[in-house]
């Protein structure tokens, strides 16, 4: 009998983006803005000295720098990455730049399930639970993960498609799964 591999990829992307794109052509606006502010004052700098055309060189080159290295945040995704029973997150800055959120071993989680169900407010509330939201779409059908790693109590909150929480399932551990 074949062994038959379990792969999912699902990319998590905000359903109604319009502010968050209005907020980053908003973001290059500054930058450009800020810019040109701190490049014209750095040249009136250069033949009449004045400590507060330094402030506002360094204020406005900073927001400009600042906006720079941190606009693409604001089209921000999620990846969730499934193969035989390990999930892989990470963070997608506008298609550009990813990060990696950790992996978590589905056989080694304690709970999951629904965030609507009863048990999701009992993990919540256990004190010092770290708490790790990694989706974009409240009104989603949202699920929970707890587990205990190195001591610390942790859960993962994301959105999963039906196809992914059905591959979940099957390699989830004898009643971890929460309804």
């Amino acid at each position: 009998m074949a062994f038959m591999d379990h792969f999912m990829e699902e990319v998590v992307v905000k359903r109604n983006n319009t502010l968050n794109r209005i907020l980053y052509y908003f973001s290059w606006v500054v930058i450009i803005v800020g810019a040109l502010f701190a490049a014209m004052m750095f040249g009136t700098l250069t033949t009449n000295f004045n400590w507060m055309t330094v402030v506002f060189i360094v204020l406005t080159g900073g927001i400009a720098a600042y906006t720079y290295f941190f606009h693409d945040r604001i089209l921000t995704e999620y990846e969730y990455t499934f193969t035989n029973g390990a999930l892989d997150f990470a963070e997608v800055y506008n298609n550009k730049k990813r990060k990696s959120l950790g992996s978590l071993n589905v056989r080694n989680v304690e709970a999951f399930g629904k965030v609507t169900s009863p048990s999701f407010q009992r993990y919540l509330n256990m004190p010092g639970i770290k708490r790790m939201n990694w989706f974009l779409n409240r009104d989603s059908e949202l699920y929970y993960f707890y587990f205990t790693k190195e001591n610390d109590k942790k859960m993962i909150i994301l959105e999963p498609s039906e196809e992914m929480v059905g591959y979940i399932k099957q390699y989830l551990p004898r009643g971890a799964y929460q309804e």
